[in-house]
């Protein structure tokens, strides 16, 4: 992880998504930074702790009692993860 600050939300920001009627709010902590690397048959994900904590909420809302199998959300370089990283989908799978 760089010290500069990469495309990760330098405010709080909340994102809002909709699935089978059910609305989920995925909200990045103020100066999270996430970077996520594939390191041969290993992903690395290095955040700081508001990051981490970041990532821990939109885990939960994923794991949320309402929320229909199949939900995900996209995080890339653009778009939550710092600079270079390679893209993560955090996704809801309940089948077994």
């Amino acid at each position: 992880m760089t010290s500069e600050s990469g495309s990760a939300p330098v405010e709080s920001t909340r994102v809002a998504a909709v699935a089978d009627g059910v609305a989920q709010v995925f909200t990045w902590e103020a100066d999270a930074r996430i970077e996520v690397r594939a390191l041969g048959g290993e992903v690395v994900i290095e955040a700081n702790a508001a990051g981490l904590r970041t990532l821990a909420g939109h885990l939960l809302v994923l794991a949320g009692d309402s929320v229909p199998d199949g939900s995900h959300l996209h995080l890339e370089d653009s778009n939550g993860l710092e600079d270079g990283s390679v893209g993560l989908v955090l996704e809801r799978c309940d089948d077994e």
